[in-house]
Order: structure tokens, then C-alpha cells, then sequence
């Protein structure tokens, strides 16, 4: 029952998440943005000092890995790195389009359906990948401008379960029926937990030391958070 320090920063919202063996023990959250390098080591203090519980008591720490924020995710990254250094603690990667589908899938489980979650990656473009009802990816990571062309090539699938913070920009380009929009799906750390919790029991660790976030787009002049 491995004790799981999940850490989300690849958006304007900044969440870290404690959790024990897929359960959540504490959870705190920012959603105002730009404010991550100040909140971060607040909250993860705040988590452990309310639970009464010593950092050294970690089995791993967990980071979001992008696409996203390229601001959020170096914030978010750097923090995990030095808690994974000071503690002698393993590090693990979750893909953060991956947790994002989780939390779709939690709100509109289907069987038959496919996950399609969306992040703002500037103008009509966005970070997506798609998965089954089990959680595979069946196309892969990218960023991809939302347009015709695009809905075309994933349309003959049948029902896509949509999510995301560029969920309006997909709802005001797409026009099929097919395209099912869940509300409210925001990246979040807890869950992040069911894969970081598989991963652990796997031994499925990063590097620490050459662990880097995915970004898919160039460092921007100037930063979303």
C-alpha cells in the first residue's frame, strides 16, 4: 500500500493530490493560475502537516508529464525532482492527457466509447490523444489544429466523450453528432492516482536525473501561467 504524492501543474491549475493505495488521503487546489511557483511547496507542506505525517514517510512522488504549460510543467517537475533527491524517493511520470481521460471516463463511463482529451495549446491548436474504453491509446499524443480535416480523420469511430480546457474551441469547430462533450473536466491530481499506483507496484520509474515533461511545442515568448 504504497503512500503517493501526485503532483499536477500542467495548467493553469495547480493540484497535488496524497493518496494511499488509489485512495485519496488529502487533496488541496488552486484555480486562479499564475501562481504555482508560490502555492506548490505551500500545499505539499500543508498535505503532510495536516495528516500528521513525515516526508520521509513517502514511497514515491508522481508528476503530471505534459503536454501542457511549458512554465507549469518545469515548476511542477523541478519540485518532484527535489523532493525525489532529498528523500531517496523514486520518481513516476503520468501522462497528463491520460489522467485527464480518466476523470472523463469517471463522469461518462462507457463501454463502447471512446476518450478524447483536449488541452489549449494556443489559437485553434491543442494537445490530444485518443483512448478506448480501456484506457489505451489508440492515437497517440500530439498537437493537432482543430479543424475539419482533423474531425474527418477520427469521425467514422462512433462516439467520442470529449474533455478538457479546449473543449468549447472543439465544440464551436466540430459539427458531428458523434463528438459527446463533458463538462467540467479540468487536470487534476487525484486522477492521477490509479496509474501512479500501477506504476509503482510495476517498479516503472524514471530517471531522475534525465527525466524531462513532454511539451510538443516550442518554450513560448510569453507564458500561459
Amino acid at each position: 500500500m504504497p503512500l503517493i504524492l501526485n503532483i499536477e501543474t500542467s495548467t493553469t491549475i495547480c493540484s497535488v493530490c496524497l493518496a494511499k493505495d488509489e485512495t485519496v488521503i488529502d487533496f488541496r487546489e488552486e484555480r486562479t493560475g499564475n501562481s504555482h511557483a508560490k502555492i506548490l511547496t505551500v500545499y505539499i507542506d500543508e498535505l503532510f502537516k495536516s495528516n500528521n505525517l513525515p516526508l520521509s514517510a513517502l514511497d514515491a512522488v508522481t508528476v503530471s508529464s505534459g503536454p501542457g504549460s511549458y512554465t507549469g510543467l518545469r515548476i511542477g517537475t523541478s519540485v518532484a525532482k527535489g523532493l525525489c533527491y532529498a528523500l531517496n524517493k523514486p520518481l513516476i511520470a503520468v501522462p497528463t492527457l491520460l489522467a485527464l481521460a480518466i476523470g472523463i471516463q469517471q463522469k461518462q463511463n462507457n463501454s463502447s466509447a471512446y476518450y478524447m482529451p483536449v488541452l489549449d495549446a494556443r489559437r485553434m491548436d491543442a494537445y490530444t490523444a485518443l483512448y478506448d474504453s480501456d484506457l489505451n491509446e489508440v492515437r497517440q499524443t500530439n498537437c493537432i489544429t482543430l479543424n475539419e480535416e482533423f474531425e474527418n480523420s477520427i469521425n467514422g469511430l462512433g462516439n467520442i466523450y470529449v474533455g478538457g480546457n479546449a473543449t468549447e474551441k472543439c465544440r464551436q469547430t466540430f459539427s458531428s453528432p458523434n463528438f459527446i462533450y463533458t463538462e467540467q473536466i479540468e487536470c487534476d491530481a487525484r486522477t492521477m492516482i490509479r496509474i501512479s499506483n500501477k506504476k509503482y507496484l510495476r517498479n516503472e520509474f524514471e530517471n531522475t536525473a534525465y527525466f524531462e515533461p513532454v511539451y510538443l511545442k516550442e518554450f513560448p515568448l510569453k507564458s500561459s501561467i
